[in-house]
């Protein structure tokens, strides 16, 4: 998730909110295209996620400021009938998380106790939905099916990245990491449980197959210039029943607003639709 620097003429290290995308804005506007072959760029577009400040990382490509594309993600093709070119409704990914129900296991691997309380906090929260997909911390010492870790990454043109995370995989398993960032620009010297807990919920929103939804028009949430993400490969499918109008507080909002934002009455409908 990014968060939109606010302050970036009083601030260079303001906190970044992304509606739930992971970062402020793109922490990482002036990102080197060139580390990234014509042939993947294409790829990614042909998925329907824009290009624009996309990056190589360890296990990927970080597109549209926090979600991580795999080589696999990149190699599968969609068969899904339904991809729409978004409104503002919620959205999911072709794939989803299978065989519930189901119990995920969560680590915190490396962070200081604040994130580790956030991660039992967002659990909690998914946990109170009643869903057929449950979360729960793995045992001490191991590594759960998320883990959740530690990067350090300052702002870049305007934005920070506040987490990353990536989509299930073919086999219907929850991507398996989350990444927080750990730069005072991105929650400050004491972060705010509440805060750091709802970043956590839309990068977990990510690992279970959700997409922004703002994935129509970013600048909704992030401002800037408008940018559709597209259609096709892993795409967009409408999940029915949420709408077509904006949803200015809905959890998986491209970029975070700073504070504590958890499901809304649509997210809650989008949850219950594909995991109850």
């Amino acid at each position: 998730m990014k968060r939109k620097n606010l302050l970036a003429l009083v601030l260079t290290g303001a906190l970044a909110v992304s509606m739930f995308a992971c970062k402020k804005k793109d922490a990482a506007e002036t990102t080197n295209k060139d580390e990234i072959s014509k042939t993947t760029l294409s790829q990614i577009s042909a998925m329907g996620f824009s290009t624009e400040n996309a990056r190589k990382v360890d296990g990927g490509y970080l597109v549209e400021g926090d979600i991580v594309l795999t080589d696999d993600n990149l190699a599968k093709k969609s068969n899904t009938p339904n991809l729409n070119i978004a409104e503002t409704e919620q959205y999911r990914t072709t794939n989803l998380v299978k065989n519930l129900p189901r119990a995920i296991t969560i680590s915190v691997t490396n962070l200081p106790q604040v994130y580790s309380d956030a991660v039992d906090l967002m659990i909690t929260r998914y946990n109170a939905q009643g869903l057929g997909l449950t979360f729960q911390r793995a045992n001490t010492g191991t590594v759960g099916d998320i883990d959740v870790f530690g990067f350090n990454e300052g702002p870049s043109g305007g934005y920070i990245t506040l987490g990353s995370s990536g989509f299930p995989t073919a086999a219907g398993d929850p991507f398996n990491q989350v990444k927080m960032n750990t730069n005072a620009a991105a929650y400050g010297a004491n972060p705010n449980l509440l805060y750091v807990a709802s970043v956590l919920q839309h990068e977990v929103g990510h690992c279970i197959g959700f997409r922004h939804t703002d994935y129509m028009n970013r600048a909704y949430s992030c401002g800037g210039k408008r940018a559709n993400e597209g259609t096709a490969g892993v795409g967009a499918v409408l999940i029915p029943g949420t709408p077509s109008k904006a949803d200015a507080e809905s959890f998986m909002l491209a970029c975070s607003n700073g504070g504590d934002r958890t499901f809304n009455a649509n997210d809650l409908i989008a949850l219950k639709y594909l995991y109850k």
